[in-house]
């Protein structure tokens, strides 16, 4: 194997000729029915979907009103990576996404790793808001069931727990729940997730000591929008255009609804815990934001790619945020910011204002919100794989275009299996972590592909380009200016983060580490400790002496158990910042980089960002990451290195 064949490039003009070829024979071409106004229209029901419904609510919280810097500190990092997208898209208008442009920048073997990354960011982002959806639905049914119960005394029943719940999420809430009684806390004072959870592995049908629980609605949420997404371009774009009118319809009507009830006390402090609490939520509000890139795999269906693509991307960012700045500035006035930390925080403020008709409106935006998401990351996934096929890198049935519908038509249903099963069986939380790498890994590349291509003179440049600012001495300034802050305003962090200090586990990671006689030892010893709060739940005790950072110290320390149990220190604290680490010696890299190529400034400030975000995940994230990418590096050399075209 010759090793310079693995980064083998396509050029823009000759992927260019194959797209002008494709159209001029009608071979294997998608139908072209989308214009600037559609882009923007699937860039907000991409954006617009847990963030503005559930996120909110935990950012306000942490942040309080100030939360609004938040919005615009995480646009500007998107609008970055939404530049790179941009120029990339005007460049090379096909389908392929990042992968293509990864194939022109880097070659191939980067591209089929960018490819891969991107199973995660569609088809298992996918599996993320089709549980998401799902617990929408059941909860919109189960209001609807209660209201008509209660008005009109019928009985209907409820939808089974194990019938709306993932397998995983049902058995480790049942460990963590039996656990917790264990120490003492009892089922009613559990949080009502873990309530759930414990019911529906406990009811749950069993063929021998495998249990039968999997999410349906999730199934039935992704039958209906693949069927949707097959039967065509046209049909997707008027159902999301449809949703996305109900959506912005329904954002508006809470704007007009709560301004009326704004009390503007609430906003004062502004900013009540300072710029760490704004930036608290910084990773869960980025992650509103990533929808738009799958705008960039429609390229080969836009009336007009090179200029509507990255106009489409750039609107959407910008009507989203003023959306989002908007509502988190109506929310903190209506109520005060920390009762915000809520799953359905419209739905809750309007019913602690006694606006209950305005809760089932919201519950209903929500499932439709969450559908119009799904709709369009379901787009995207054949639409790579279709990609990929046509340069050899995938069996040549995952190109097949359906002669009347104009779609991808078996990438389209191997995509609905991919989502679909997974969706009954696997963790809200897995998901949504191995989503948000593989999107931000894409980022990452797409913004570097940028940097690589920007001082080439022979390749053909589209309509729009990233505005130019060198970075030579810009970037090394940033990060000086980081490096004060962090020694002055967050000096005591800083020093345990490099010197490793070891950190105390909370109450409840230590009630859920002990077994049942450490349990009984350690409620006998804090009942010597505690004299005016009598409890026997061991995390509420914990919990007492929690609130006072000095004295838990003291008692933890004091608990006759091995330190192992109380503390996390060495490797087993060091491996969680690994990936900081590997951060923070990029930005080396990056700033040598950029002092001797003179880099543009947006498209590495977009590299940075992302980057930062990767960070921002545990090590296992990686971990899995890694995983995945060798799982997909093998079926590149058993399968895609021969039949690749290039290889022809």
């Amino acid at each position: 194997m010759n090793f310079s064949n693995l980064f083998r490039k396509k050029t823009v003009q000759d992927i260019l000729k194959q797209v002008a070829k494709n159209e001029a024979d009608g071979h294997n071409t998608l139908g072209k029915h989308l214009t600037a106004r559609d882009l923007t229209a699937f860039g907000i029901a991409a954006i617009i979907g847990a963030g503005i419904f559930s996120t909110i609510g935990k950012a306000s919280s942490d942040g309080g009103p100030a939360v609004i810097f938040l919005f615009l500190f995480t646009a500007v990092a998107c609008s970055f990576a939404a530049f790179a997208y941009a120029e990339f898209a005007s460049m090379v208008p096909v389908s392929g996404s990042a992968y293509t442009y990864s194939y022109v920048a880097f070659g191939e073997i980067v591209a089929w790793i960018i490819g891969w990354a991107l199973i995660m960011e569609y088809a298992i982002g996918n599996i993320t808001v089709a549980i998401s959806w799902s617990d929408y639905f059941t909860g919109l049914l189960d209001g609807i069931i209660t209201t008509l119960n209660s008005k009109y005394d019928w009985h209907i029943g409820y939808l089974a727990d194990w019938i709306q719940m993932d397998y995983l999420t049902a058995s480790n809430g049942f460990k963590e729940a039996t656990s917790l009684m264990q120490g003492g806390k009892t089922f009613e004072n559990l949080s009502e997730s873990l309530q759930s959870s414990y019911l529906a592995w406990t009811t749950s049908p069993t063929i021998g000591s495998f249990h039968l629980v999997a999410d349906l609605p999730a199934l039935l949420i992704i039958i209906i929008i693949t069927w949707l997404v097959y039967r065509g371009m046209k049909e997707s774009r008027n159902a999301s255009n449809m949703m996305v009118v109900v959506k912005l319809c329904i954002i508006l009507l809470v704007i007009a609804v709560g301004v009326f009830y704004v009390d503007t006390t609430n906003w004062y402090p502004f900013a009540p815990n300072g710029v760490s609490g704004i930036l608290k939520g910084v990773s869960a509000v980025f992650f509103a934001y990533i929808g738009f890139d799958a705008i960039s795999t429609t390229a080969e269906e836009c009336k007009d790619p090179q200029r509507d693509l990255p106009k489409g991307m750039m609107w959407a960012i910008i009507i989203c945020t003023v959306l989002y700045v908007i509502i988190a500035l109506v929310l903190t006035g209506m109520v005060n910011y920390a009762d915000l930390n809520v799953g359905d925080p419209l739905a809750f403020v309007f019913e602690k204002l006694n606006l209950k008709w305005m809760s089932g409106i919201i519950a209903v935006s929500a499932v439709v919100a969450m559908a119009s998401v799904l709709l369009v990351f379901q787009m995207g996934q054949p639409r790579i794989w279709m990609s990929m096929s046509r340069d050899g890198l995938l069996p040549k049935k995952f190109s097949k275009v359906h002669p009347k519908y104009k779609t991808p038509s078996y990438a389209t249903i191997v995509t609905g299996f991919v989502v679909a099963v997974p969706a009954l069986f696997m963790n809200l939380t897995m998901v949504t972590d191995l989503c948000s790498i593989g999107t931000l890994f894409a980022f990452v590349l797409v913004c570097a592909g940028v940097l690589v291509l920007q001082n080439k003179k022979d390749i053909p440049r589209g309509k729009f380009k990233t505005p130019y600012m060198n970075s030579k001495f810009v970037f090394p300034i940033m990060i000086l200016i980081g490096l004060v802050i962090s020694f002055t305003n967050f000096k005591q962090d800083s020093i345990s983060f490099i010197t490793n200090q070891k950190q105390i586990n909370n109450p409840t990671t230590i009630v859920t580490s002990l077994n049942t006689e450490q349990t009984k030892v350690v409620y006998d010893f804090l009942q010597t400790k505690v004299t005016d709060y009598k409890s026997n739940d061991v995390e509420d005790v914990l919990g007492f002496f929690h609130k006072d950072k000095m004295m838990y110290k003291t008692v933890v320390d004091s608990l006759p158990i091995d330190d192992s149990l109380k503390y996390e220190s060495g490797f087993s604290l060091f491996k969680h910042k690994i990936p900081m680490w590997i951060f923070l010696v990029s930005l080396f890299f990056l700033c040598i980089w950029s002092w001797r190529q003179n880099l543009s400034l947006i498209p590495l400030l977009g590299l940075v960002c992302c980057l930062y975000m990767m960070a921002q995940l545990s090590v296992w994230n990686w971990i899995y990451f890694t995983i995945w990418l060798l799982i997909g590096l093998l079926i590149y050399f058993s399968f895609s290195y021969r039949n690749s075209k290039l290889n022809t």
